[in-house]
């Protein structure tokens, strides 16, 4: 028996060394046969160090806990929830905008959407902001809608104030996919002369932008620049005012 443990131990350390090495346990150092010990879990942190967030929920803020209506400072408690794979992430894309309306007109802005289901909105005067985590349907993709709106950009040179903007709708259609598809907008008029900036943005059901998978996609929104004439201005490019369609509905319902 001692000769078939001296010509199999060469064996048995091979094999208890690969067991080791790949966490099934550990061995005491200095000794092949020594006392098995827990092994450490397995940290997958793809090589980068580790990072402390200085808070992850309410329990320590200063501040109300936001109940679903539009107040803050306040600290939200409604977890994150479900992001999406790269290839399902919502994107967003303006197609067709006019190069400049009049002022009074209503602004009629063609948006492409990808990967973003437009059948969830709760509604953000009624308590609904902030107030329900993200969610994918059975297909992986986001259930949300879209938000687009207009401002005046001043100078064009300066940051504006991060004022509401009553040239606002939210569309909720029912409409949307895997698929890329169009869905034509009409924002509100501006009442005022000058450089507009129009955009459209993804929201998820309680009006917060979708997450990404990764840090360096660009999320779902777009931007365009539009010039508000006066009524008495002539111009080529002032496109016909669109009639009001029924695809939107005013954030604050």
């Amino acid at each position: 028996m001692s000769k078939f443990i001296d010509v199999a131990k060469p064996l048995i350390v091979v094999v208890l060394t690969v067991l080791a090495s790949i966490g099934v346990f550990a061995m005491a150092e200095g000794s092949a046969f020594g006392d098995r010990v827990a092994a450490a879990p397995i940290v997958h942190n793809h090589g980068a160090a580790g990072v402390t967030p200085l808070a992850r929920n309410c329990d320590q803020t200063q501040f109300d806990i936001h109940d679903g209506f539009q107040e803050a400072p306040a600290c939200v408690t409604t977890e994150m929830g479900e992001v999406a794979a790269q290839q399902n992430n919502p994107s967003v894309l303006i197609n067709d905008a006019p190069r400049a309306v009049r002022v009074g007109q209503n602004i009629q802005i063609r948006v492409s959407s990808r990967n973003l289901v437009r059948d969830r909105f709760l509604a953000a005067g009624q308590g609904g902001y902030y107030l329900e985590s993200g969610l994918l349907n059975g297909a992986g993709l986001t259930r949300g809608h879209l938000h687009t709106a207009c401002r005046m950009v001043g100078d064009g040179n300066t940051a504006l104030t991060p004022d509401r903007q009553a040239s606002f709708i939210a569309t909720e259609d029912g409409g949307g996919g895997a698929a890329p598809d169009n869905v034509t907008i009409v924002v509100p008029a501006l009442n005022q002369r000058g450089d507009a900036q129009c955009a459209v943005w993804a929201g998820d059901g309680s009006h917060r932008m979708p997450m990404m998978q990764f840090a360096n996609q660009i999320p779902a929104f777009d931007t365009v620049r539009i010039k508000v004439r006066g009524r008495e201005e002539q111009a080529d490019d002032v496109a016909a005012p669109p009639s009001r369609g029924p695809n939107g509905r005013r954030g604050d319902q």
